[in-house]
């Protein structure tokens, strides 16, 4: 039995760890948490699921602890999925605010709120814990991604996800297709962030030979809020809810001073632009070129009317045939934005910040 403890102003963090992420650093930090703080706060993921370990949030003061996730954005995706469950039971007042601490390769998210692109041991833990305590309470735009087969006589269900970073179909998805099956068939291959980095590098420039997703603007139909968009020729197309893609890249703002609205994340609105294939992506990574703007909004309505063509929300990819794919707005996170850490692209756009610091005790 846990005893709420009643001191005013009392913050109490609850760790949530992947030890699977991030080439074993997670078991180490582990260690290193259960000394600092009471082993009860901690939880190891692998072992335990989220819902699970957040009920524990429901002996705490109200509207007040904060959980600090350790993993990839993949783990993040997963907790906030277990607080969703949190507001079906009733337990809305007990849901907590939610800090990153990044592991593995896939960290856009937490780079986005200012917790930095990758943590290798570079920061003290005590250090980590009172920047969790500091930081500020922001919102998290969360989508809901219908994927509709084609055809009047298909009797399965429509394939459902939860989007908190991008949708993307096209080559950028077909890299990370071919990634995943790859580590799937040889994981010890892939336990670095360096490897990992150049593996995906190989991936895009075999695309450019393989050339996949050719002419997807003659294969697909785009509407933005109802209205149908006309597609210049390109490779790919990339649905943005956040700040950053690709492992760091800013895609919505790109490299010059063009009179475009700041990519948000909490203002209901998506981001959506196009590529014209894997090499552009390579490009656009490096700043080397922009995207193709195709517009901003509440709902991204995309007809995929012939072939099979690559498709991912948040990194998990797969193979998808004729389809309608629907992008809704499903709820807001309550998240925490790490203003102490930022990276060089960040620092020309925190001026968004200031609109983002919204109060957190409002509806969600």
């Amino acid at each position: 039995q846990v005893v709420p403890y009643c001191r005013k102003h009392w913050m109490p963090v609850i760790i949530l760890a992947n030890t699977r992420s991030g080439n074993n650093m997670g078991e180490t930090l582990l260690g290193e948490l259960k000394i600092l703080l009471n082993p009860v706060q901690v939880f190891d993921l692998s072992k335990i699921a989220p819902a699970k370990a957040l009920q524990l949030c429901t002996l705490l003061p109200c509207n007040a602890v904060r959980v600090l996730v350790c993993g990839g954005d993949g783990t993040v995706g997963w907790v906030l999925d277990a607080i969703d469950e949190m507001k079906i039971k009733g337990q809305e007042r007990y849901i907590p605010q939610v800090a990153i601490l990044p592991l593995g390769t896939g960290n856009d998210l937490s780079n986005t709120l200012g917790w930095g692109a990758g943590y290798a041991g570079e920061v003290p833990v005590e250090q980590i814990l009172r920047n969790v305590m500091e930081a500020d309470g922001i919102k998290l735009d969360r989508w809901k991604v219908q994927v509709t087969n084609k055809g009047y006589y298909n009797l399965r269900k429509p394939k459902v996800f939860t989007m908190n970073n991008y949708f993307s179909i096209g080559p950028d998805a077909l890299m990370a297709l071919n990634f995943h099956a790859h580590r799937e068939k040889t994981p010890s291959l892939f336990s670095s962030r360096i490897i990992n980095k150049a593996v995906y590098f190989f991936y895009g420039t075999k695309d450019c030979l393989v050339q996949e997703c050719k002419d997807l603007n003659k294969k697909v139909e785009l509407e933005l809020d109802g209205e149908r968009i006309k597609l210049p020729s390109l490779e790919g197309i990339i649905v943005l809810n956040i700040g950053y893609w690709g492992g760091g890249c800013r895609l919505w703002e790109g490299m010059g001073d063009e009179p475009y609205p700041l990519a948000r994340h909490d203002d209901g609105l998506l981001e959506v632009v196009g590529v014209h294939g894997s090499f552009h992506c390579a490009q656009i990574q490096v700043k080397l070129a922009n995207p193709v703007r195709l517009g901003q909004a509440h709902t991204v309505r995309l007809i995929l009317k012939s072939s099979k063509m690559p498709m991912q929300v948040d990194g998990e990819p797969w193979a998808q045939g004729p389809c309608t794919v629907t992008i809704t707005h499903k709820t807001r996170a309550l998240m925490l934005y790490h203003s102490g850490e930022q990276t060089d692209d960040e620092a020309s756009s925190m001026s968004e910040q200031d609109h983002m610091r919204e109060q957190t005790d409002e509806d969600v």
